[in-house]
Protein backbone atom coordinates (compact mmCIF):
# COMPACT_ATOMS: atom_id res chain seq x y z
CA UNK A 1 0.00 0.00 0.00
CA UNK A 2 0.67 2.96 -0.57
CA UNK A 3 2.24 6.08 1.72
CA UNK A 4 1.57 9.78 2.04
CA UNK A 5 4.08 11.42 4.99
CA UNK A 6 2.44 13.39 7.25
CA UNK A 7 2.99 16.29 9.51
CA UNK A 8 0.49 18.21 11.93
CA UNK A 9 2.37 21.41 13.80
CA UNK A 10 0.89 24.31 15.35
CA UNK A 11 2.69 26.81 17.32
CA UNK A 12 2.99 25.07 20.78
CA UNK A 13 5.28 22.39 18.49
CA UNK A 14 4.74 19.33 16.34
CA UNK A 15 1.97 17.01 17.32
CA UNK A 16 1.92 14.52 14.61
CA UNK A 17 4.82 13.38 12.18
CA UNK A 18 4.44 9.60 10.22
CA UNK A 19 3.07 8.01 7.38
CA UNK A 20 -0.65 7.31 6.49
CA UNK A 21 -2.93 5.93 3.99
CA UNK A 22 -5.54 8.34 4.12
CA UNK A 23 -5.64 11.59 5.72
CA UNK A 24 -9.23 13.52 6.11
CA UNK A 25 -9.26 17.12 7.22
CA UNK A 26 -11.46 20.15 7.71
CA UNK A 27 -10.74 22.33 4.52
CA UNK A 28 -13.01 25.66 4.41
CA UNK A 29 -15.09 24.45 1.59
CA UNK A 30 -16.01 21.06 3.65
CA UNK A 31 -13.85 17.35 4.00
CA UNK A 32 -11.05 16.60 1.91
CA UNK A 33 -10.13 12.78 1.87
CA UNK A 34 -6.14 12.57 0.83
CA UNK A 35 -4.62 9.62 -0.55
CA UNK A 36 -1.04 8.97 -1.77
CA UNK A 37 -0.79 10.52 -5.14
CA UNK A 38 -3.05 13.09 -4.43
CA UNK A 39 -3.12 16.52 -6.60
CA UNK A 40 -0.95 19.21 -5.21
CA UNK A 41 -3.35 21.62 -2.91
CA UNK A 42 -3.05 24.48 -0.87
CA UNK A 43 -5.96 25.08 1.66
CA UNK A 44 -7.38 27.22 4.56
CA UNK A 45 -8.83 24.67 7.66
CA UNK A 46 -11.78 25.37 9.59
CA UNK A 47 -12.61 24.05 12.98
CA UNK A 48 -12.53 20.24 13.23
CA UNK A 49 -11.03 16.69 12.99
CA UNK A 50 -7.95 15.61 11.23
CA UNK A 51 -7.75 11.86 10.56
CA UNK A 52 -4.95 10.45 9.97
CA UNK A 53 -5.74 6.42 8.58
CA UNK A 54 -2.14 4.93 9.50
CA UNK A 55 -0.88 2.09 7.30
CA UNK A 56 -1.39 -0.61 10.01
CA UNK A 57 -5.01 0.25 10.13
CA UNK A 58 -4.66 2.51 13.78
CA UNK A 59 -6.64 6.09 13.41
CA UNK A 60 -5.16 8.57 15.33
CA UNK A 61 -7.39 12.15 15.65
CA UNK A 62 -5.84 15.65 15.97
CA UNK A 63 -8.33 18.63 16.87
CA UNK A 64 -7.48 21.89 14.80
CA UNK A 65 -8.88 25.44 15.13
CA UNK A 66 -8.08 26.79 11.61
CA UNK A 67 -4.73 27.06 9.82
CA UNK A 68 -3.28 25.72 6.28
CA UNK A 69 -2.74 22.43 4.88
CA UNK A 70 -0.27 21.60 1.98
CA UNK A 71 -1.17 18.72 0.15
CA UNK A 72 1.93 17.29 -1.99
CA UNK A 73 1.76 13.61 -3.80
CA UNK A 74 3.18 11.98 -1.15
CA UNK A 75 3.21 14.68 2.25
CA UNK A 76 0.33 16.54 3.92
CA UNK A 77 2.09 19.84 5.94
CA UNK A 78 -0.65 20.96 8.15
CA UNK A 79 0.24 24.43 10.07
CA UNK A 80 -2.37 24.73 12.77
CA UNK A 81 -3.81 27.69 14.14
CA UNK A 82 -4.03 25.52 17.86
CA UNK A 83 -4.39 21.40 17.39
CA UNK A 84 -5.09 18.99 20.19
CA UNK A 85 -4.53 15.39 19.73
CA UNK A 86 -8.01 13.73 20.20
CA UNK A 87 -6.86 11.72 23.23
CA UNK A 88 -6.83 14.92 24.90
CA UNK A 89 -9.69 16.55 24.46
CA UNK A 90 -11.89 17.61 27.40
CA UNK A 91 -15.57 16.78 26.75
CA UNK A 92 -16.98 18.60 30.08
CA UNK A 93 -15.09 21.69 29.33
CA UNK A 94 -15.85 21.89 25.49
CA UNK A 95 -19.87 21.05 26.21
CA UNK A 96 -19.44 24.16 28.89
CA UNK A 97 -17.66 26.11 26.63
CA UNK A 98 -20.21 25.53 24.17
CA UNK A 99 -23.09 26.83 26.51
CA UNK A 100 -21.35 29.77 27.60
CA UNK A 101 -20.94 30.80 24.13
CA UNK A 102 -24.67 29.60 22.88
CA UNK A 103 -25.86 31.80 26.33
CA UNK A 104 -24.11 34.67 25.44
CA UNK A 105 -25.01 34.62 21.92
CA UNK A 106 -28.53 34.29 22.86
CA UNK A 107 -28.50 37.65 25.23
CA UNK A 108 -29.30 39.89 23.09
CA UNK A 109 -29.24 43.19 25.87
CA UNK A 110 -25.43 42.41 26.79
CA UNK A 111 -22.16 44.14 24.88
CA UNK A 112 -20.65 40.92 23.26
CA UNK A 113 -18.25 40.70 20.38
CA UNK A 114 -21.14 38.29 18.34
CA UNK A 115 -17.96 37.35 16.25
CA UNK A 116 -15.80 36.13 18.84
CA UNK A 117 -19.05 34.44 20.53
CA UNK A 118 -19.92 32.60 17.14
CA UNK A 119 -15.75 31.46 16.40
CA UNK A 120 -15.93 30.15 20.18
CA UNK A 121 -19.64 28.26 19.77
CA UNK A 122 -17.34 26.84 16.38
CA UNK A 123 -14.74 25.64 18.23
CA UNK A 124 -16.15 23.99 20.87
CA UNK A 125 -18.70 22.28 18.44
CA UNK A 126 -15.80 20.96 16.41
CA UNK A 127 -14.19 19.78 19.29
CA UNK A 128 -17.80 17.62 20.99
CA UNK A 129 -17.62 16.49 16.89
CA UNK A 130 -14.06 15.62 17.05
CA UNK A 131 -14.78 13.33 20.38
CA UNK A 132 -17.90 11.63 18.48
CA UNK A 133 -15.80 11.07 15.48
CA UNK A 134 -12.70 9.02 17.45
CA UNK A 135 -16.09 6.93 19.27
CA UNK A 136 -17.63 5.78 15.75
CA UNK A 137 -13.91 5.32 15.00
CA UNK A 138 -13.38 2.74 17.61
Amino acid sequence: MSETQVVVVSPEGELYAGSAGLVTLPGIAGSLGILPGHTPLLTRLKPGAVHIKRVSGEDDYIYVAGGYAEIQPHSVTILADTAIRGKDLDEAKATAARQQAEERLQNLASNIDYAMAQAELAEATAQLATLAQMRRGK
